[in-house]
């Protein structure tokens, strides 16, 4: 922002005047928790603080909200989570709130709470910010979804890689289910708002009971038609528009949240759990994996028979879309750097063909191979946790070409915008005059 200068790469989880260096020399066993921050002790050395003790009073006060709102609650699994999630706030351990959370099954109203993402660490990537969500159920498309979970250890078997990286069995307890979202707060209400949910993140979890994916159908659909399909009358070819679906554009989300429980967690080589050994660039390269998996996937159900409403053809075009949709985020965040990489990729690989007149066209002899080929190398750099591969490639290829960002400019001046505004609240939902 003018006048402020550049954000820290840490934020406020660390001291601005804290080196990587000093961080790593310092011998502190929960330093890299995801529910700490750190500070200066008055003596200049450094210190971890839990957030249930940084933001005690903060905390206690949504810990009562929550446990008046586990009274009100007429389903058993949520009263139960909000309960158990109340409680969690208060101590810093999520396990138990996150088994309860994948526990749910029955209820319609649903709540994401607590400190979730890591997209606002660029300094580690270890520490995560808190958000709030409230949901509501579209009982009669997740009946459609709740087919796909099944499939996943299979699915897992033939991932296009190595079978080193493919070893793990992803949990087969996994849901699949739409929402319409009414209300986005803290995290997930800054920057460009997310069109689905994939969660818990504690690996833990997932190894035993897989995750939820939670499809957000009012919001994707306003990113469709306000922001996708505007695109793509500009910089898609004419030949392929037509090939331009919501249906091909909502299988690539839900499939891209499916995917970020496929691969490995652990790696292969000795170095622990991948989040923490390729550190701050996990977030861009775990979104580039479930990104493009999420294809790989698509495309490999359609050729199965269990997609029938959309082509190869659709998903592949609408993806180049949804590529496009992204970038526009920039270099600064986790999800338009995974897109840039995968544009370069496939610009390499001639995956598609840029014309004089700056639209896109899509190669279908030559994008199948390309996805396998780009999500074996992803899924290599997980694995191996190789953090300086992974460091060097993202510098590479992490970046806009200049073709592509003046085409970007011409969607500036078309006035599209690059997200969507949340109107919301008790008077956007006519509770309240």
């Amino acid at each position: 922002m003018p006048g402020w200068g550049s954000k820290p790469e840490g934020a406020n989880f660390y001291p601005k005047d804290m080196s990587k260096a000093e961080f790593e020399k310092w011998t502190d066993k929960n330093k890299t928790s995801q529910y700490t921050i750190v500070r200066r002790k008055a003596d200049g050395t450094l210190e971890s603080i839990w957030y249930h003790e940084a933001y005690k009073e903060q905390l206690k006060k949504a810990a009562n909200l929550l446990k008046k709102a586990a009274e009100l609650a007429e389903d058993s699994g949520l009263k139960d989570y909000l309960n158990l999630r109340a409680e969690a706030l208060l101590t810093s351990d999520y396990f138990k709130s996150d088994m309860a959370w994948m526990d749910m099954k029955t209820n319609t109203i649903d709540m994401v709470v607590g400190p979730i993402e890591n997209y606002e660490d660029k300094l580690f990537g270890y520490k995560t910010a808190f958000e709030a969500a409230v949901l509501i159920k579209d009982k009669d498309w997740s009946k459609k979804l709740a087919h796909f979970s099944a499939m996943l250890p299979e699915l897992q078997k033939t991932l296009p890689c190595d079978p080193k990286y493919k070893q793990e069995v992803p949990g087969s307890n996994s849901d699949l289910n739409a929402y319409d979202i009414v209300y986005y707060a803290g995290h997930s209400n800054v920057g460009g708002k997310t069109i689905a949910i994939n969660l818990p993140n504690d690996e833990k979890v997932q190894l035993a009971k897989g995750s939820r994916r939670l499809q957000l159908k009012n919001t994707m659909k306003a990113k469709f038609d306000k922001i996708l399909s505007p695109i793509a009358d500009q910089l898609i070819d004419p030949s392929q528009r037509k090939n331009i679906k919501f249906d091909a554009f909502f299988s690539n989300v839900m499939f891209h949240e499916v995917s970020h429980g496929l691969g490995i967690k652990n790696t292969i080589t000795g170095k622990g759990n991948i989040r923490i050994a390729i550190k701050e660039l996990y977030s861009a390269i775990e979104e580039a994996k479930a990104d493009i998996l999420g294809l790989w996937m698509v495309t490999t159900l359609i050729q199965k028979g269990e997609l029938k409403d959309i082509s190869a053809e659709d998903a592949y075009v609408t993806y180049m879309a949804g590529l496009i949709r992204s970038v526009r985020f920039g270099a600064a965040e986790a999800h338009g750097q995974a897109n840039m990489m995968c544009l370069n990729f496939f610009e390499d690989k001639k995956a598609f063909t840029r014309s004089t007149n700056g639209t896109y066209k899509v190669d279908f002899t030559k994008i199948p191979a390309a996805v396998n080929e780009w999500a074996a190398i992803l899924l290599k750099f997980e694995g191996e946790g190789d953090y300086e591969g992974a460091k060097s490639y993202l510098k590479a290829n992490g970046i806009v070409s200049p073709s592509l960002k003046s085409d970007l400019e011409r969607l500036k001046s078309a006035n599209i915008p690059k997200d969507i505004v949340f109107e919301q609240g008790v008077i956007a939902l006519g509770l309240k005059n």
